[in-house]
């Protein structure tokens, strides 16, 4: 029986080949976001460093989530290689700002996904992929909440301590929040 679940694929390979390019992009973010924790607790921003050290286990988990899928589903999922991430920053906002850009591409990743899946019929992994959709607007909401905090207490030593003390409150409670 299973020569005969081998023969029948799950999945498309085009959904495969996205799959597996996400997986690598989560697996590059948690790495990027370890930078980031690892940055930040050299140069005593604790809250920083945890709240960027709760992220990377985020997209660890969601690499996860989507690896497990193609297994589910009877497909190669493929370990990524992960390349060097930027591990210097100039202070402590670029750490944010660059913590949104990588946000929006995975938003943007995804979002292309399910236009995959439209496009190849995949109902079941556009399904799947509804939890990425949503769990997206959270993370690009929290991201760009942390920087207002910037643009409204300043960067100034005094403002960076109160944003130190303010940053795991950053939370998204739901539409409209």
């Amino acid at each position: 029986m299973k020569d005969i679940l081998r023969r029948h694929s799950v999945l498309k390979d085009e959904i495969v080949d996205v799959i597996n390019k996400q997986i690598k992009m989560e697996a590059q973010s948690s790495a990027a976001y370890l930078a980031m924790a690892a940055w930040c607790d050299v140069n005593g921003y604790d809250n920083c460093a945890e709240f960027f050290f709760n992220q990377s286990n985020q997209e660890r988990e969601h690499q996860l989530k989507f690896f497990h899928y193609l297994v589910d589903m009877e497909c190669e999922a493929i370990s990524p290689a992960v390349g060097d991430s930027q591990h210097e920053f100039d202070k402590l906002r670029t750490v944010f700002e660059k913590s949104l850009e990588m946000e929006i591409a995975v938003t943007d990743s995804i979002h292309d996904m399910v236009r995959v899946c439209r496009k190849v019929g995949d109902l079941a992994t556009e399904e799947f992929l509804r939890w990425f959709v949503q769990e997206q607007i959270e993370e690009e909401y929290v991201s760009r909440r942390c920087l207002e905090l910037f643009d409204v207490l300043g960067e100034d030593k005094l403002a960076l301590g109160m944003i130190e003390d303010r940053i795991l409150n950053v939370k998204y409670d739901g539409a409209g929040a």
